[in-house]
């Protein structure tokens, strides 16, 4: 194929009729003075997207574009380029052919990119067109670290079982070693990969022959390699010298925190260690600092339930709990709370276990069981710090729920969680651990209740057709017009990994403590409340809110009938 030509972005989009005269110029003025380039710059503005520019590109060149979210990689021809040349020249071999390889490009205009990759192939070039996003996502397909998490398992295998190694060289513990040792190397790429693929735990598990390494992601696990059962202790012994647990306790489980920098950022990661039958497993829960905390409006809140939470938290004082299972997102929730109360006019103490967040302005306490530093001790001390916010981590006892009441109820906006089914049942639960029903009334002001479902993948999104049990489901929730509405799901591509969904989003309740309900709380009888409780929601459920979600093509029927599921339990 011949060497393309130079080609004038601004002009092919304004020639396709996907962009105008007026926005070619504010662009060009934007690139001027921020130096990004220019198709970026079209994109940020909502103009075009990465695909319609890559077709335009496609159809100027007489070449083919490829759609890289549905066609699958050969890795063996995509490794024909290194990684480090892939990603600076934005180039990935697709198939080798008669007549060279065919390479795909998400600015084939670059000439000197062009030039580069054919003298590093040292092949004839075929150009195929991509979109740079979907280039980006394939590359770190073809480069996961999958194949080198294996190797070097293997290489510390070996290591292991040499008699010529020393123990403190396998495990980094000399300080001209540490980074060579196999042991290290191997965290460091599990830990690299584990951020790549948006995992937020690890599972290091010893089983009787091998050690199987899992990610968690959106929600389900995923096995990530199998290794040599060998190098479990070597594995287990150099993460608990990371998080300063005793290297020689093997019998009891173990509590840590550490904090690790990687190419692709800085994780925070909590450590649990338990003695199985095999060895010691290890999960790790990863907290990733360059994430970033998100505030309200992107929680995808429905607007109800986005204005009740407004409503509370702009209060002077009083309650506000967030309920439901761990992994629910209760923690992010309230951190998105406190993200938009936090000002230098307010001082917010948080006690938590652990500090799952870092958030500037405020003061972060982490509880200590092992000295007595509880929460009610912390929550007693902080209430003398003269603050306006306290956010508890979580309602655990009588104690501490009482005490947090009654900061609600003496001028203090008190913000926490607590583990019940839906939000009706969360008033009941505190009376039920010992709090006086007068301070339940009076002080709790919101309840939210939360789940996380998984959405479909918006790259292999398709029409679906119920299945016999999923037809009783919605006959159950839509009565006879459920036949009348379209479902979809994921078809799985590589875009997410052939599971047919990419993330995760909430789905939400809430209950207001109004005077009637307060009323009713008061009464004594708790189906009396609960029928207050629900005629206040009007049928504003989580399953209600989970099938909002189906009928809006962002989640499966099965999904649903998971959550709903976990509240019939």
């Amino acid at each position: 194929m011949p060497r393309p030509e130079r080609i004038r972005l601004g002009d092919l989009l304004i020639q396709e009729a996907l962009l105008t005269a007026a926005q070619l110029e504010q662009a060009l003025a934007e690139q001027k003075s921020h130096g990004r380039k220019l198709g970026r710059v079209f994109v940020e503005h909502g103009w075009v997207t990465e695909v319609q520019i890559a077709k335009a590109i496609a159809r100027q060149l007489r070449a083919p574009f490829v759609d890289l979210a549905q066609r699958s990689v050969r890795p063996e021809v995509a490794r024909l380029l290194p990684e480090v040349q892939a990603r600076r020249l934005r180039a990935l071999p697709l198939d080798e052919t008669a007549a060279g390889v065919r390479v795909a490009m998400s600015d084939p205009g670059d000439l000197a990119a062009y030039d580069e990759v054919a003298r590093l192939l040292k092949r004839e070039i075929e150009l195929a067109v991509v979109a740079e996003g979907q280039l980006l996502a394939a590359l770190d397909r073809v480069y996961s670290h999958g194949d080198e998490i294996a190797g070097l398992a293997r290489e510390l295998t070996s290591e292991l079982s040499s008699v010529e190694g020393e123990i403190g060289d396998l495990l980094g513990l000399n300080a001209a070693t540490t980074e060579d040792a196999p042991v290290v190397r191997l965290l460091s790429t599990v830990f690299e990969e584990a951020l790549r693929s948006r995992a937020s735990d690890i599972h290091i598990e010893p089983q009787e022959k091998s050690l199987r390494i899992r990610f968690r992601v959106d929600g389900v696990l995923h096995v990530q390699t199998e290794a040599d059962a060998k190098i479990a202790g070597a594995v287990a012994l150099r993460l608990k010298l990371m998080s300063g647990l005793d290297i020689s306790e093997k019998r009891l489980p173990q509590d840590g925190r550490f904090h690790v920098k990687l190419k692709a950022g800085a994780v925070d990661v909590r450590i649990s260690t338990m003695p199985t039958q095999h060895g010691e497993s290890v999960v790790m829960r990863l907290l990733n600092q360059n994430s970033g905390l998100l505030g309200l409006d992107r929680l995808d809140l429905p607007a109800p339930v986005m204005a009740a939470v407004q409503r509370a938290i702009r209060k002077p004082s009083g309650m506000v709990l967030v309920t439901g299972p761990t992994g629910s997102g209760k923690t992010t929730t309230l951190y998105a709370a406190l993200n938009a109360l936090n000002s230098s006019g307010r001082k917010i103490i948080t006690v938590e276990d652990p500090v799952e967040y870092r958030l500037p302005g405020l003061n972060q306490v982490q509880v200590h069981e092992k000295i007595d530093l509880g929460f009610d001790r912390v929550l007693r001390a902080a209430l003398r710090q003269d603050p306006d916010i306290i956010l508890v981590g979580e309602m655990r006892d009588h104690k501490t729920a009482e005490t947090g009441l009654r900061a609600a109820l003496t001028g203090h906006l008190v913000l926490s969680t607590l583990h019940t089914n839906d939000a009706i049942s969360t008033p009941v639960r505190l009376i039920d651990m010992g709090v006086p029903r007068y301070m339940v009334a009076l002080s709790l002001q919101l309840v939210l209740a939360q789940r996380l479902v998984r959405t479909i993948c918006r790259h292999c999104r398709e029409p679906h057709a119920p299945d016999a049990h999923e037809q009783e489901w919605l006959r159950l929730e839509l009565g006879d017009d459920w036949p009348a509405r379209t479902y979809h799901r994921g078809r799985g591509c590589n875009e997410c990994s052939d599971t047919g969904t990419s993330g995760r989003t909430g789905v939400y309740e809430f209950l207001e403590m109004t005077r009637e309900l307060v009323e009713a709380l008061g009464h004594g009888e708790p189906t009396h409340f609960a029928r207050a409780a629900r005629a206040q929601m009007a049928g504003a459920t989580l399953r209600r809110d989970a099938l909002r979600l189906v009928l809006e093509g962002r989640t499966t029927i099965d999904e649903a009938m998971r959550v709903s599921a976990q509240l019939e339990e």
